[in-house]
């Protein structure tokens, strides 16, 4: 966990790749902890293809089945199913705006929001924006991305940084 939130956790990110990796990680911690989902990170890694969405839009029901026997994974039907479509969704986005990172990046205008809270406790779980934010995602057909998901995705991928005032890791980039 301190690796994670040192080195990659609020660093902007607009690389694809990692911008769907972290999609799918927050979807499947969805009524779990953060900390069981990082520690599945490799297997899931391995088990879904390393996240390359173009073969996970593939996925058949044999796939969907063999996933759902993998006890690296959180196997959770809804969740996996969810992955298949979000896989598709992605790349309809990245075919509308060229990669999905432009179209991320315009909805906090292509610059990080950078919040200072003093503590903690002061730290949302969910925004105005993360909420606009979802209602668009569910609309292209992603799912597992209600508003606290979606916050916790734009904290993630560095689109919000919510490092608390003082952290030595506030300011990094990527």
């Amino acid at each position: 966990m301190g690796a994670y939130h040192d080195h990659e956790w609020g660093v902007p990110s607009r690389d694809d790749d990692h911008l769907f990796e972290m999609l799918i990680l927050e979807g499947a911690q969805a009524g779990l902890s953060w900390s069981l989902i990082l520690s599945r990170r490799e297997h899931y890694r391995r088990a879904l293809d390393g996240f390359a969405f173009e073969r996970i839009a593939s996925y058949d029901d044999a796939k969907l089945a063999a996933l759902l026997q993998d006890p690296g994974i959180v196997r959770n039907r809804l969740k996996l199913r969810a992955t298949i479509g979000n896989a598709k969704a992605f790349m309809a986005t990245r075919e509308e705006f060229g990669t999905f990172s432009n179209y991320l990046w315009a909805w906090v205008e292509d610059s990080p929001v950078i919040n200072e809270p003093l503590e903690l406790a002061e730290v949302p779980a969910t925004s105005e924006l993360s909420g606009r934010l979802s209602k668009d995602l569910k609309r292209r057909g992603f799912r597992f991305v209600g508003s606290t998901i979606v916050y916790s995705y734009l904290e993630a991928v560095g689109c919000i940084n919510d490092h608390i005032v003082g952290c030595p890791a506030k300011y990094q980039s990527r």
